[in-house]
């Protein structure tokens, strides 16, 4: 059995291979916004568990049989309002404006597909997110780093933007984007013992 990432974030790359995993990478290319569109009034959770599922099954007919496809999609919900990557430096800029010196909810969902048997199983977990006030300056030097334009909610823990998060209550790989206590339950559902798939590792 072999893991197949479907997301191109280097950030869930390094995660899956510093427990002991060396995924396949396969990119959904996945249009986001057809598929919030196409749902009627979701929560936050069916909306990133929605994203993760059609992420994981775009990829299923590049993949090779007698694999496990994992797809996964993130959000910041801060003051009752879900936000995806910021895309732009004004977009990012907005985004710390608001977030800085409070308190938000990064929710990763993740959806699991078998190849073989056709079984899946997907989850959402949350993990609450207390961010610093950086200066001006600080921002400024951030935004201009290009790092959070392309990651969920605008901000990262193990790059350039942990020297602005305070803490966090909940799962570390969550939200750096790949839960791994959420994925083991998951391919356990499935029929999959995590530990099958460490690759390296007597």
């Amino acid at each position: 059995m072999r893991l197949v990432l479907a997301s191109a974030s280097p950030a869930r790359l390094a995660v899956l291979r510093a427990a002991g995993v060396d995924p396949v990478v396969r990119v959904s290319g996945v249009d986001e916004d057809a598929v919030a569109a196409a749902l009627s009034d979701p929560s936050t959770e069916e909306l990133v568990m929605a994203l993760a599922e059609a992420k994981a099954r775009a990829v299923l007919p590049a993949v090779d049989p007698g694999s496990v496809v994992v797809g996964c999609d993130s959000m910041l919900l801060f003051d009752g309002e879900l936000a995806g990557k910021p895309g732009t430096v004004e977009a990012a800029g907005k985004r710390w404006a608001a977030i800085a010196g409070g308190t938000g909810e990064l929710l990763t969902g993740h959806a699991v597909v078998r190849t073989d048997t056709g079984a899946s199983a997907s989850g959402t977990e949350r993990t609450t997110v207390r961010f610093g006030q950086p200066s001006e300056a600080e921002l400024a030097a951030y935004l201009a780093s290009g790092e959070p334009l392309n990651v969920a909610g605008g901000f990262t823990i193990d790059g350039l933007g942990g020297w602005f998060v305070d803490g966090i209550d909940g799962d570390p790989s969550s939200v750096i984007g790949i839960s791994l206590p959420l994925t083991r339950r998951l391919l356990a559902a499935v029929g999959v013992t995590v530990t099958d798939l460490w690759s390296g590792v007597r």
